[in-house]
């Protein structure tokens, strides 16, 4: 049984206390009240209010579509929907590359609107001045290496990360960086599982891992994929525990077949 089961709210000093412990940190995506609630009363230890709402709830093909506005809508819901989950929302793109300003007025936006208790955001050296213009205002940052889907279209491909010397070189040094200036943790995606030990053992923040591995400080993955609502979606990360796709939709084709039939609703359904 896990120690920190008792724990009332997340934090980001219980997820430091988790990874020194050696105890695994869980992690799903969550983007409304409903939602929320059940991952929350599951005993996850942090929602991600993910940019991937952009792909399962609106449809884009791409997370870079997602406003700023979207992301704090789905962020407010969630955080009425939760009692103890630590809630991470991530800025979406456009909102902090390329100038720290609007990175800060984009995290204060977040914070104050949804009342979130972090952010997240991708990238390395490139985003440091972002990162710790957020960090001085003490609003919590998560970073994110490897594979950053809101580079898509620079990478082409959503192929592993880091398997080169070169890149892997590049990311032991940026999580290294993103350790030392503050993130209370840091997401590793599609990246070899002996990179994510690496990192996990180098850095002073929990590693969270997409395809990273087994030997970081805790998984995360998109609840759509979990529960099998997306259905097309097969990486070899991914792990689905229902098949609730098939499920809904045998329901609605009872729910259709009863109307027709007049079936239902019945006498004891009506007043």
């Amino acid at each position: 049984m896990s120690k920190f089961k008792e724990v009332k709210r997340v934090t980001t000093h219980t997820m430091k206390a988790m990874k020194d412990a050696g105890e695994k940190i869980g992690m799903l995506t969550a983007y409304d009240f409903s939602m929320a609630r059940i991952v929350d009363d599951a005993g996850i230890d942090i929602i991600l209010v993910g940019d991937s709402a952009s792909n399962v709830m609106a449809g884009h093909e791409t997370t870079l579509p997602i406003t700023l506005d979207q992301m704090i809508y789905h962020a407010s819901s969630v955080v009425r929907g939760i009692k103890r989950a630590f809630v991470v929302v991530d800025l979406p793109f456009g909102s902090y590359q390329g100038d720290s300003k609007a990175a800060l007025r984009a995290a204060i936006r977040i914070m104050k609107e949804s009342g979130a208790h972090g952010v997240k955001l991708e990238g390395g050296e490139e985003v440091r001045d972002s990162i710790e213009r957020i960090l001085s205002a003490g609003i919590p940052v998560m970073g994110h290496l490897g594979l950053t889907p809101q580079s898509i279209y620079k990478f082409g491909t959503y192929t592993v990360r880091a398997k080169e010397e070169e890149e892997a070189k590049q990311l032991l040094k940026d999580a290294k960086m993103l350790s030392k200036i503050g993130c209370f943790g840091i997401v590793l995606e599609k990246i070899p599982a002996v990179l994510g030990k690496q990192v996990t053992e180098l850095v002073k923040c929990p590693t969270i891992g997409i395809g990273a591995g087994n030997e970081v400080d805790g998984q995360v993955l998109v609840i759509h994929d979990l529960i099998g609502i997306s259905k097309d979606f097969h990486p070899r990360f991914l792990r689905r525990y229902l098949d609730l796709y098939a499920e809904i939709k045998g329901a609605v084709e009872s729910y259709i077949a009863d109307v027709k039939s007049t079936d239902f609703p019945n006498e004891k359904e009506q007043y």
